[in-house]
């Protein structure tokens, strides 16, 4: 895509349920926005910024370097927030497509983060989306392991037909792990936040059905290296750990 095509917002919040202010936990001596901050930067896809309601996030990263934008507490979703902040960075609509960089996958690699948005060469593609396949047992039942369930178009690429917390499909086959890292064009994301909550979102809890009740199109990059998401205290042990064995490996 062109230079300036893509803009990358990365959404935080102090008032993770789970895991209160787990935006500024610190994993190998940094706080972790800064090393999403890092990531999006590393991936070269265009201007990044963080999209927050807390000051203290926003001092951080503009400590490190990086830009951050003020939104509204109140935003349901970080697909709200990064919408409110796009209006405010990009007012005059040059970015076609937005990444809506979740602010805890720190293990997340630059060409997984910037595989993303492939699909959206496509025209009849309206978001994209990452997901790996399941490769334990247990991960098959968990609920917090949120499955997509899609139609192969491509190698490596699935069109959604649905997003579940149960273990689906079923029969013989491989099951794959969504995660929640989103490529938008500017249209869909424009379009999807004035849309009311759809009965199958609010009965799995998953934003993404929304688009996909409403007739919109998301399609799958499958990629091979599973990022960590931080929703606990045990996740964020997990990728400390990570964080850890690369250090020791360099040395």
């Amino acid at each position: 895509m062109p230079e300036g095509d893509v803009l990358v917002l990365i959404p935080a919040r102090m008032a993770s349920s789970r895991l209160p202010g787990k935006a500024l936990a610190e994993i190998a001596g940094k706080p972790m926005i800064v090393h999403m901050l890092a990531l999006a930067e590393r991936a070269a896809l265009g201007p990044v910024a963080v999209a927050t309601d807390s000051r203290e996030v926003a001092a951080v990263v503009e400590a490190a370097g990086g830009r951050a934008v003020m939104t509204r507490a109140e935003h349901a979703s970080g697909s709200d927030r990064i919408h409110e902040a796009m209006r405010m960075l990009d007012s005059d609509g040059r970015a076609s497509v937005v990444i809506n960089l979740q602010g805890d996958m720190p293990t997340l690699k630059p060409p997984d983060l910037r595989a993303v948005s492939a699909p959206l060469a496509d025209p009849a593609v309206d978001i994209a989306t990452i997901a790996t396949e399941i490769r334990d047992e247990a991960g098959r039942s968990n609920p917090h392991m949120v499955k997509v369930v899609g139609s192969r178009v491509a190698p490596e690429r699935l069109r959604a037909l649905y997003f579940t917390r149960a273990t689906a499909p079923w029969g013989e086959g491989p099951l794959y792990h969504h995660h929640g890292l989103y490529a938008y064009r500017r249209a869909a994301l424009e379009r999807f936040v004035t849309l009311p909550p759809s009965p199958l979102e609010q009965r799995e809890r998953l934003e993404q059905l929304r688009a996909l009740e409403a007739g919109m199109r998301i399609d799958v990059t499958i990629i091979d290296a599973e990022p960590l998401d931080v929703n606990t205290a045990e996740d964020l042990d997990r990728v400390r750990a990570v964080f850890a064995s690369q250090v020791g490996r360099k040395c």
